[in-house]
């Protein structure tokens, strides 16, 4: 244990700090993975995304994290939620063949 006052009050400054940064790291975590399950399981990762990336910059901003992990995590999430939107819309939709037009007459030209 610390015997100078400064030493003492540092202890418990680090404590809080060490408190409020598990909880940052638990919310990003917890962000993440709810983002992953939703892609594995093929549901709507609009909500997903965007609770991740809130999360990301909040630890960011809160320098949990170093801004540029930030930037890649945030680039993968997006990445990641683009390639599962776009698997399940291939595989649900079926595109309709493009219906054709009538082909129209030009007009004649004028005599004069």
């Amino acid at each position: 244990m610390p015997i100078i006052k400064s030493a003492k009050k540092r202890t418990r400054v680090a404590a809080k700090a060490s408190a409020r940064n598990s909880k940052t790291k638990r919310g990003l975590k917890s962000a993440l993975k709810s983002l992953h399950s939703a892609i594995k399981g093929g549901k709507k990762t609009d909500a997903e995304l965007k609770k991740a990336h809130s999360a990301i910059d909040r630890a960011a901003k809160k320098n949990v994290i170093h801004k540029n992990k930030a930037a890649r995590k945030k680039s993968q999430a997006a990445k990641a939620a683009k390639a599962a939107a776009s698997t399940t819309k291939k595989s649900t939709t079926a595109k309709k063949p493009a219906a054709k037009k009538p082909a129209t007459k030009k007009a004649a030209p004028k005599k004069k």
